[in-house]
């Protein structure tokens, strides 16, 4: 039996602004006893944006509470200036940002809920990603939460030729859920948590250390943190409060994205996606949508299960169609015949595609031997384009091969020189 349906099904039941449990406090009337401020109790009114801390910072991770003293000066100008930002000058993507949040804040919500995190930090992809699936950064950080592949791999996401789970909305939140919790046991200190999640635990480690500081605000005034984590926390801080009242701010008329609802299946052999999308009645573009990891033109042939997701009510007769269809048009591959003296790379660069493709494809290590006559597998033409990952990679070797190029005509040029004065 090639599958079995799964019944996993996610919608919409809450509107987005009941997210926050905390009612909203205005704080114009903030009594001199009670100086601290809390996050999820922040001011509507932008010009003086301050929390409310109805209890100690540390200590209890439920709810999420992050205190700044409204006599922080260098506090309060950063989250005044982070407001100021999202609501004018980012604001048209911002409400983009907010739009698209409404596909997946739910499903994430209910993910923290389970493991008894605070809801709140539902809205960090803001941030990070604007909760874009596909977002791809500089550092090679990856998917809503940005994941770098070596945090990822420690909290249990796949990341292989075939697929990337950091682009899983659902398995990705897991994987930060997972994270976030353990950064608030190091730091006993959510905007410390918040800090470590942008800069990484031993940065903010090393810098409380070297300022003799327990505080995130403390850092603020000192070198030992970059500055795009010195507007982390506040960014978050304003991004979470617009997203959980938009109309307060000034967001009007935002068009929700639909939530993310699907129906899943496991299916035992690889099949290509075109496959997939005719037999779901659907398209390629919306399965790959809702199963955003994916990164070639077929399910990975690497697994013995895969847990694929496909439009909503359409299981049953997915697996019907499915069903239908020959072994042999399931997972497409063109071939090629090894000829004498063929190494993979030389097959890579006539055929123009990557080595690490006919590797995959093929269950092999780079020190294998290919054989006269032997037939290999070989990306379908039409069907595989490289990613945003390959194309980082591909530059990132061809710098390697500049530099050992660049220092192997300058040892060549310090030889002949002092060849030269040698003679002279």
């Amino acid at each position: 039996m090639r599958i079995i349906s799964i019944f996993h099904k996610l919608c919409v039941t809450l509107p987005l602004v009941l997210l926050f449990m905390l009612p909203c406090m205005a704080l114009a009337e903030t009594r001199p006893e009670n100086p601290m401020l809390k996050a999820s109790e922040l001011v509507p009114d932008i010009e003086s944006p301050r929390l409310l801390k109805t209890g100690e910072e540390r200590g209890v991770a439920r709810p999420l509470s992050i205190s700044v003293s409204p006599n922080d000066h260098k506090a309060n100008l950063a989250i005044e200036a982070s407001f100021r930002m999202f609501t004018q000058s980012m604001k048209p993507r911002f409400s983009m940002w907010l739009e698209r949040s409404g596909r997946y804040v739910e499903a994430m919500q209910e993910i923290l809920k389970e493991r008894d995190m605070p809801v709140e930090l539902v809205f960090l992809p803001i941030v990070e990603s604007g909760f874009n699936p596909k977002a791809y950064s500089r550092a090679r950080a990856a998917g809503p939460w940005q994941f770098i592949s070596g945090t990822a791999k420690r909290y249990g996401l796949a990341i292989d030729w075939w697929k990337d789970e950091r682009k899983d909305p659902i398995k990705s939140t897991i994987a930060a859920t997972r994270y976030l919790n353990d950064l608030y046991n190091m730091f006993g200190s959510w905007s410390l948590a918040l800090a470590a999640y942008n800069a990484g635990e031993g940065r903010i480690a090393k810098a409380l250390r070297k300022s003799k500081s327990e505080d995130f605000w403390e850092l603020l005034g000192t070198k030992h943190i970059r500055k795009e984590t010195k507007n982390y926390v506040p960014q978050y801080i304003a991004a979470a409060m617009i997203a959980k009242s938009p109309k307060e701010y000034g967001f009007d008329d935002l068009a929700y994205h639909k939530p993310f609802e699907y129906d899943e299946v496991v299916i035992y052999l690889p099949v290509d996606l075109d496959v997939i999308a005719e037999c779901s009645g659907t398209d390629v573009d919306n399965i790959r949508e809702l199963n955003p990891e994916l990164r070639r033109w077929s399910t990975p042939p690497n697994v013995e299960e895969y847990s694929l997701r496909i439009p909503a009510g359409k299981a049953d007769s997915f697996i019907e169609n499915l069903n239908k269809v020959p072994d042999d048009k399931l997972f497409s591959y063109d071939t090629y015949v090894v000829k004498k003296s063929d190494t993979m790379k030389k097959i890579a660069a006539r055929l123009k595609v990557p080595v690490s493709a006919i590797i995959e494809l093929n269950s092999l290590t780079s020190i294998d031997n290919l054989r006269s006559g032997h037939e290999i597998k070989l990306p379908p033409q039409g069907k595989y384009f490289a990613d945003i990952d390959d194309r980082m990679t591909a530059k990132k070797n061809a710098r390697k091969k500049q530099v050992k190029h660049s220092k192997k005509v300058k040892n060549t040029d310090t030889k002949t020189v002092k060849k030269h004065a040698a003679k002279a």
